[in-house]
């Protein structure tokens, strides 16, 4: 008998430290912004100097999933007082199934989950999402 994959249905899976631990539809807030200032010198009209400072990276949320139960551990503890920071990777599925682009979040901590509102009135859909504040953004292999 062949066996099913649950996840197989996703266009991103989440490995955490290097297990896959979800699926899911949507992916938002993979940025990278560096902070930037202008400076205009007296008397120099043809620019502006941009004097640069920092990177920052906004939390990832990820909407629409199916998670095995470490990733639910993990945001659970986190919620407990019991901060652990793990590298997250985030896999685009081609229409095949196969790998084809990943990014990594560095010392990814689990800050939000959040249900959709449950209306019995409403044909709607439940969307979960899970909100990961990270360190760093970059691609994976």
């Amino acid at each position: 008998m062949k066996r099913q994959d649950p996840l197989r249905g996703f266009r991103f899976l989440v490995e955490i430290e290097g297990l896959t631990s979800a699926g899911f539809l949507r992916i938002k807030g993979l940025q990278r912004e560096i902070k930037h200032e202008s400076y205009r010198e007296g008397g120099v009209n043809e620019y502006e100097h941009k004097l640069f400072s920092q990177v920052s990276y906004p939390s990832v949320v990820l909407e629409r999933g199916l998670a095995h139960e470490d990733l639910w551990r993990w945001a659970l503890a986190a919620s407990e007082g019991n901060i652990q920071r793990k590298t997250v990777r985030i896999r685009l599925q081609s229409e095949a199934g196969e790998p084809s682009w990943a990014w990594q979040l560095d010392w990814a901590i689990p800050v939000k989950w959040a249900a959709s509102d449950l209306d019995a009135n409403s044909s709607q859909i439940v969307v979960e999402s899970l909100e990961l504040a990270h360190h760093g953004l970059r691609r994976a292999a």
